[in-house]
């Protein structure tokens, strides 16, 4: 078995954060990593999950969703082929914090494969890393432009 995790401060509220994860038609306006997401983020529901890791090609998964704690815990179950080759337990948690939010990304890997895939959890290190810092920006312009209010005159 072998965890990655990246944790990063986010100056924004819970709910903020939540709301951005848990958004995946916008995904694709703002996340490095997980390009594109698609599904229904309750527990059981399958998800449709295309990562990008920095310097790696580009790969789509159907993960199960195992956990949802709104505002503080998404959860997800998945496998390369068959169970036990390559599975990864992914999890977002998020903490209140005076001022913010900790946002900690961590997957855990498990299978007869993992100790081959050293470069992969490398580049899958740096993809958390890169999609913490673009969700840590989109919190700080939080809301999107789009769904602002309008204010009148």
């Amino acid at each position: 078995m072998r965890t990655i995790s990246v944790t990063t401060h986010i100056p924004s509220p819970p709910d903020v954060a939540w709301k951005i994860l848990t958004d995946f038609p916008a995904y694709t306006d703002w996340n490095p990593f997980i390009t594109r997401a698609s599904g229904d983020p309750k527990v059981g529901h399958k998800l449709s999950i295309r990562i990008v890791p920095p310097g790696g090609r580009g790969m789509t998964f159907r993960p199960r969703v195992t956990a949802v704690e709104p505002e503080h815990l998404f959860e997800w179950f998945g496998t390369l082929g068959i169970q036990g080759l390559f599975d990864g337990r992914h999890a977002f948690v998020l903490k209140p914090t005076a001022g913010g939010t900790t946002l900690t990304q961590t997957e855990t890997f498990s299978g007869l494969l993992v100790p081959l895939m050293t470069g992969v959890l490398q580049r899958t290190k740096k993809g958390f890393e890169n999609m913490n810092n673009a969700l840590l920006s989109r919190a700080g312009s939080w809301p999107p432009a789009s769904t602002q209010p309008e204010t009148s005159e």
